[in-house]
């Protein structure tokens, strides 16, 4: 596992250098194939109508609501997909509800639980790998039949462990890893966009 950083910098300048080298270095440690079968994953599942849930905690849950712009929209304009992809992260209401009522660490496993069907997709974000409302969705969907996918910092965690698909980004620093998580997001979401347009559409197209 890569660290960031290894010594006090005298300057925000310096910290900028140190940061993109390292996000840069980290980068090339990540498993492009684990990409490649993801999107497949993702693709088949909006081909036969089922769900995908995107759930993740503080900074990974803006990227699970960032997830759900990009794809629901994003990748369904110009081709003939139609998405059905939902952010457990995203209703106030119902996670503090859950959270206040019931149990915080159930705030994701039980909205799977009114919500999810045999043969649906969960993707969790998480740095650690370790949050337990994490390790419990996965625990939830593996019973119930989804397909799990993990996107992972540090080691990887239990999420690592668990399961389906795994995509780690090997640092210990969690901007880093936040900032990776959301590219591996944005190289979903425009990959299989790009795949699914006509000739003709690609070349006017801004992704």
């Amino acid at each position: 596992m890569l660290k960031f950083p290894i010594k006090k910098t005298v300057s925000s300048s310096s910290y900028a250098k140190g940061y993109f080298n390292k996000l840069s270095e980290v980068s090339k440690k990540i498993n492009y194939e684990k990409i490649e079968e993801l999107a497949n994953l993702i693709l088949n599942h909006y081909l036969s109508n089922k769900n995908i849930f995107v759930c993740g905690n503080g900074g990974s849950a803006s990227i699970s609501n960032h997830f759900i712009c990009d794809h629901l929209k994003g990748t369904s304009l110009n081709t003939n997909l139609l998405p059905k992809i939902i952010s457990l992260s995203s209703n106030l209401e119902i996670i503090t509800a859950i959270a206040n009522d019931i149990k915080y660490d159930e705030i994701f496993s039980f909205q799977l639980s009114r919500l999810a069907r045999q043969g649906d997709c969960l993707i969790t974000i998480s740095s650690s790998g370790n949050s337990e409302n994490i390790i419990n969705a996965i625990k939830w969907a593996k019973k119930n039949k989804l397909k799990t996918v993990s996107l992972n910092g540090f080691d990887g965690g239990r999420a690592k462990q668990i399961s389906d698909i795994s995509i780690n980004v090997p640092c210990n620093n969690y901007g880093i890893v936040e900032d990776l998580h959301q590219s591996i997001m944005h190289i979903l979401a425009q990959s299989i966009r790009m795949q699914n347009l006509q000739e003709k559409d690609f070349l006017k197209i801004n992704f």
